[in-house]
């Protein structure tokens, strides 16, 4: 048993506590600090508030690791019925917070069910994946795959929270890659969205993009239904982009969505573009070491909104710096890197599909919570993992993170049960 636990991947658990710890500092400088004034109710509660949900996920860190990897295995599949059912009933019976009617109330204590699901859905995925005989996938498995991602996330767009549904959608091909979905086919479902964003960010660029893209197909398959699915997919986004602005949007969705390439511009700035105005100052003014804890003119002098939650970036950009900003990305570039070589060590599908389904929750989130309080993308409200408040998904993310952990611990046990 000792020995087992040796090889608890130690390097992991200390950039998780870092940035649990980065967090809670900042947290406590948005709800201690200067800024707490301008709010209409006192927010001293949240910075407690994650502590104690930081304790819970301790515990349940704990409890991961002494588990089989059977567990794990038998309760992925109910866990995701339970998760989708919650999903339900926080669609019908829920508490609308911040417009989104994902939240369960038991007591005094909330529940963000959807963050719960991202658990429930990866274990879903890998028990499917881990049941499957070698090298068996084609498009037939891939869309099972697809659907049992876009269950929960259909039911998070019917509770109005399209951040964390996003979440859902953006896992899709990463998840289908480490299925070993065929490469082509892979660029297929990703090429789109990237035109898409450009047809947003600049018309020429996205053409040009498409144009090359499906001329890349067409070289590397020698097969012209490849180029011509390429030029349909990624021509067709960005003309139903194109469409969807002109045409289809109110005026008021269309600046949400466009103020992100120019949030200082007159129409934006005190509108939609506000927030991110405010977020870059902030960023900015902080220069290479930061004005220092409890410091920051923007976020304490309460200019950045949500500075606990979907722009927490902004502060620690502020009050610690380029530095600190670095210091963040690269603590979350090191868990990233050390949960892959752990699903690589593991070599069963399940454990594999579980460490990148991980790795994929967290980059999606810190891909776009960054670029949201940098205006490289729209505002959308994607929390930072482990350093935003909220405690389901502290919970959520650290649950994730202790799973990879157990399985990889005991790895040598996945030839008992084959595939």
């Amino acid at each position: 048993m000792r020995t087992r636990y040796r090889n608890l991947d130690a390097i992991s658990l200390a950039a998780w506590l870092a940035l649990v710890l980065i967090g809670l500092v900042a947290i406590y400088s948005t709800t201690h600090g200067p800024a707490a004034e301008f709010y209409v109710s006192s927010p001293r509660g949240n910075y407690f508030n994650q502590i104690r949900w930081f304790g819970i996920s301790v515990a349940g860190l704990i409890v991961a690791l002494l588990l089989p990897i059977r567990f794990f295995q038998n309760a992925a599949l109910p866990l995701y019925a339970l998760t989708t059912l919650l999903l339900v009933v926080a669609l019908v019976f829920g508490r609308e917070v911040h417009g989104s009617k994902s939240w369960l109330y038991i007591g005094s204590m909330s529940l963000q069910v959807s963050e719960i699901a991202k658990v429930g859905t990866i274990l879903a995925v890998a028990q499917l994946v881990g049941m499957r005989r070698p090298k068996t996938m084609d498009l037939r498995f891939a869309f099972m795959i697809v659907g049992i991602i876009l269950l929960p996330a259909f039911l998070i767009v019917a509770q109005n929270d399209t951040g964390t549904a996003l979440v859902f959608f953006a896992l899709i091909p990463i998840v289908l890659f480490w299925s070993g979905l065929e490469f082509n086919l892979l660029l297929l479902m990703i090429a789109p969205a990237i035109a898409g964003y450009f047809a947003i960010v600049s018309m020429p660029v996205a053409i040009v993009l498409c144009t090359l893209f499906t001329g890349y197909m067409w070289w590397r398959s020698r097969d012209g239904k490849m180029g011509l699915f390429a030029a349909v997919f990624t021509g067709g986004t960005v003309a139903i982009t194109k469409l969807a602005l002109t045409k289809i949007l109110s005026d008021y969705q269309v600046q949400r969505i466009l103020s992100f390439t120019n949030p200082g511009a007159e129409e934006f700035r005190l509108g939609v573009g506000y927030h991110q105005v405010n977020s870059m100052a902030a960023i900015g003014s902080g220069g290479w070491s930061g004005k220092g804890f409890l410091k920051g003119t923007q976020t304490q002098g309460g200019y950045v909104m949500e500075q606990s939650t979907d722009f927490v970036f902004s502060v620690i950009g502020e009050e610690f710096g380029f530095i600190g900003a670095m210091v963040v990305i690269a603590l979350f570039g090191v868990l990233l890197i050390r949960l892959l070589r752990l699903g690589a060590n593991i070599k069963h599908p399940f454990g594999v599909l579980v460490a990148s389904g991980t790795v994929g929750v967290y980059l999606i989130h810190i891909f776009i919570n960054i670029g949201m309080a940098t205006s490289l993308l729209p505002v959308i409200g994607i929390p930072l993992p482990f350093i935003s408040y909220g405690g389901s998904a502290l919970v959520a993310n650290t649950a994730l993170l202790a799973i990879v952990l157990s399985l990889h611990l005991r790895r040598d046990d996945f030839s008992i049960y084959g595939y």
